[in-house]
């Protein structure tokens, strides 16, 4: 049986042997389902009973003011969990929601106790994989403090780049990439009219291509150097620390 991209996913922030790979397996295996673009999986306030696993498609967690407005305080990508520890808390203080359609495991507190307490390998993974998320979301502050509206989404397609390495997603330096320019505006702080206007100040520069959802970096190393990025804080070698 082959693994599924949560066991990939969790196996490369701690080595995890055949067993608790199949318990990942079964555990985000027995419930997927699918969701329609634009549905939530849970809202600002919900009081949560169950876990996420995202097997398929985008998401995002999102802020939403009085007024309506909208943040994006980060990209949810094939083989992340939706805040697994959430249901520890009194109530949701964001929402995820499907970005494309997607497909997810929901499971239980009840049984994701039950293999947390059993099977501590996989607890050390997710606990490490919610310190890598920490320190993104940390970045993502950086990201709208600090950046300028160039560096921030070059810093952000660095970032996903990396992130879908990690999965085996990136072919030919590109990846399906189904995120909108208001999403985008969304996440980076901007007006959709400064996010098209620094898209196409990309493209002219060709430090990126993009076209049906398809984002291509011709040359990762001269993006990288326009953001000054550092991909440490994705922590790509967390288990060998340990």
């Amino acid at each position: 049986m082959n693994d599924s991209i949560i066991a990939v996913k969790l196996s490369a922030h701690w080595p995890l042997d055949r067993q608790n790979r199949e318990a990942i397996n079964r555990l985000v295996g027995r419930s997927a389902i699918p969701r329609r673009t634009g549905t939530d999986l849970f809202a600002q306030g919900d009081r949560l009973t169950s876990i996420f696993f995202l097997l398929e498609g985008w998401g995002a967690r999102y802020k939403m003011l009085a007024d309506g407005r909208r943040q994006i305080v980060s990209l949810l990508l094939p083989g992340d969990l939706c805040d697994p520890f959430c249901f520890l808390l009194h109530r949701a203080d964001h929402g995820v929601a499907a970005l494309t359609p997607i497909k997810v495991a929901e499971v239980g507190r009840g049984q994701f106790e039950e293999v947390a307490l059993e099977r501590p390998e996989i607890t050390k993974a997710m606990w490490i994989n919610a310190l890598i998320t920490a320190s993104i979301q940390r970045e993502w502050c950086v990201n709208l403090g600090r950046r300028t509206a160039l560096e921030r989404l070059s810093h952000l397609f660095c970032e996903l780049y990396h992130r879908l390495c990690k999965v085996g997603m990136v072919t030919d330096a590109g990846f399906h990439f189904p995120v909108t320019q208001l999403e985008l505006a969304d996440a980076t702080g901007l007006t959709m009219v400064h996010t098209n206007r620094i898209l196409q100040e990309m493209r002219r520069k060709g430090l990126i291509e993009l076209q049906r959802r398809h984002l291509i970096v011709p040359d990762l190393a001269a993006l990288e150097r326009i953001c000054a990025f550092d991909p440490s804080y994705l922590h790509p070698a967390a288990q060998e620390a340990l």
